[in-house]
């Protein structure tokens, strides 16, 4: 992940587009609130073992660490981002690791986290397989999904780094997971609220284009611009729904 997307700048315009308390270093469109609802589904509590993929600068893992006293390790492929990670955890107990995934690193978890990222790869058969077999018998996977049919070939041309954006049917999802013994047990359709914060966070990046373009140069405010400008058309319209799911191991 590019250096870039951690920038100081974008942060200050992340604050101003959520709701007071609601932003805790993510990206993406989840709130804390909606990051502390799928931790409570998924059983995170004191002592729990979490494994954050695709961890970032590992905002939501300092807030469920510290909000639950869970044993935390994120990873991440950036090693920008994990070096943020440690340096920014504030005496919250987190633990950070640079790790290309898949394959997820070695160990068994109570929980494995994919927040926001699931979008990110087209082999989702291959990562699931591999959080699968490093969760504990009764473990669960809790992860937020884009929910749709595949790009077309015009939506991948509007679409900057279309590349990293691979939506699935919830179907197929489903069958991945059962494919390698995960049965979902709760699932919630939160198309809306982030069609909003999509809007919302197009709108924050709009007011503090000045202070971003120059930050991280025109061609990156545009990226964003242009991201966040589809995102809001396309969960409004139900091309693409988001979801939080949780599966389950069998015991």
């Amino acid at each position: 992940m590019s250096g870039w997307r951690f920038d100081p700048a974008l942060d200050r315009a992340r604050v101003a587009a959520y709701a007071p308390g609601e932003f805790v270093g993510q990206e993406g469109f989840m709130t804390a609130a909606e990051i502390s609802a799928l931790a409570v589904r998924a059983g995170v509590g004191p002592g729990v073992e979490v494994l954050d993929v695709c961890c970032g600068v590992g905002g939501p893992g300092r807030h469920l660490a510290g909000q639950w006293g869970c044993a935390y390790l994120g990873v991440d492929e950036s090693a920008l981002a994990v070096s943020l990670a440690r340096e920014r955890t504030n005496g919250v107990p987190c633990r950070f690791a640079v790790a290309q995934v898949p394959p997820l690193p070695a160990g068994s978890f109570d929980v494995v986290l994919l927040l926001e990222a699931m979008l990110a790869f087209e082999d989702k058969t291959a990562l699931v397989h591999d959080v699968a077999a490093t969760l504990r018998p009764g473990g669960r996977f809790a992860f937020t999904l884009e929910a749709g049919a595949p790009l077309t070939t015009a939506e991948r041309a509007a679409m900057p780094a279309a590349g990293t954006v691979w939506p699935a049917s919830l179907e197929e999802m489903t069958a991945s997971l059962e494919r390698a013994g995960l049965v979902v047990t709760w699932q919630e359709d939160r198309s809306a609220a982030h069609a909003a914060m999509a809007r919302a966070l197009g709108g924050a990046f709009s007011a503090h284009a000045d202070d971003l373009a120059a930050q991280l140069g025109r061609a990156r405010l545009d990226y964003l611009l242009a991201t966040h400008r589809l995102w809001a058309q396309w969960l409004g319209e139900g091309r693409v729904r988001k979801l939080a799911v949780v599966a389950e191991r069998a015991r």
